[in-house]
């Protein structure tokens, strides 16, 4: 399930052993690559891709939904993680899997692995896809080179709508609310793993509500894959409905260039931190 190009070379792992004769449990070796991060902390989206490329591996199908607790910071550096086969069945497998660094548990998750099956049933949307500006008329987040640039932007090819836009010079439109376009560096192209990241690889929409624009650590994080992407960036948006008692809340859509829903996204995170 590994592709190719820099994205996947970042989240590539490697099985290193069976831990248990039967199967059931396997481990892997990868590495934490330098910029994939933001301010020295590795990007949550990213680490989830890191750790979802593993159970993916054990689990011999893509994502279809899967769910993770941050412990702890991550550097850029080796790490493993171990797999749990909790079921495989005829459609679905489910894996629960423990990403470490230093033999410290970093990344802790669950999920459910099976290939999309779409099919001719009926179908409900109660929202079409959001309204974001053209992708090559929305502005794109600074690269690492400016003074507040994530490393990350440097691998990706992402954009903001100028309309959410503001809070990087401190006007900030007081709706908690980020849209644009996800996309890989060098039209890498997108898949099941790529969207982990994409759930993760946006401005936090707090940012629009006038808090301060810090690092906003997340606590959990849960990505619904919902189709396989068609070529072309991802339409992401992306709002905070509840702030309060030092947390915040963040949920978002993400579809296709098609107009397909692809993905959803549901986290948990700490108030921003300076």
């Amino acid at each position: 399930m590994t592709g190719t190009g820099v994205f996947a070379a970042a989240t590539s792992v490697e099985q290193v052993a069976e831990v248990q004769g039967d199967g059931t449990r396997t481990a892997f070796s990868a590495s934490i690559n330098d910029g994939w991060d933001i301010g020295g902390n590795a990007n949550g989206g990213y680490l989830m891709a890191i750790a979802g490329r593993a159970m993916a591996a054990a689990a011999g199908r893509p994502p279809l939904t899967l769910t993770a607790h941050y412990l702890r910071p991550a550097p850029a550096g080796p790490c493993t993680i171990d797999v749990d086969l909790v079921r495989s069945g005829r459609r679905l497998a489910t894996a629960r899997a423990s990403l470490r660094i230093g033999g410290k548990p970093t990344l802790e998750l669950l999920g459910t692995f099976g290939d999309q099956q779409p099919d001719d049933a009926t179908t409900y949307e109660r929202e079409a896809p959001a309204d974001v500006t053209p992708y090559d008329e929305c502005s794109m987040r600074p690269s690492a080179t400016a003074p507040d640039g994530p490393a990350l932007m440097d691998r990706l090819a992402l954009r903001i709508d100028p309309v959410d836009a503001g809070f990087r010079n401190g006007t900030v439109t007081g709706d908690p609310t980020v849209r644009g376009w996800f996309a890989l560096a060098a039209d890498e192209p997108i898949d099941a793993i790529a969207l982990l990241l994409a759930a993760d690889a946006f401005p936090p929409p707090i940012f629009n509500s006038g808090m301060p624009v810090a690092w906003v650590p997340t606590i959990e994080l849960t990505v619904h894959i919902r189709g396989t992407p068609a070529p072309g960036p991802i339409r992401c948006a992306f709002r905070s409905r509840f702030i309060h008692d030092g947390l915040v809340d963040e949920e978002g859509e993400m579809w296709d260039s098609t107009g397909k829903l692809v993905a959803q996204s549901r986290q948990l995170s700490l108030m921003p931190r300076g």
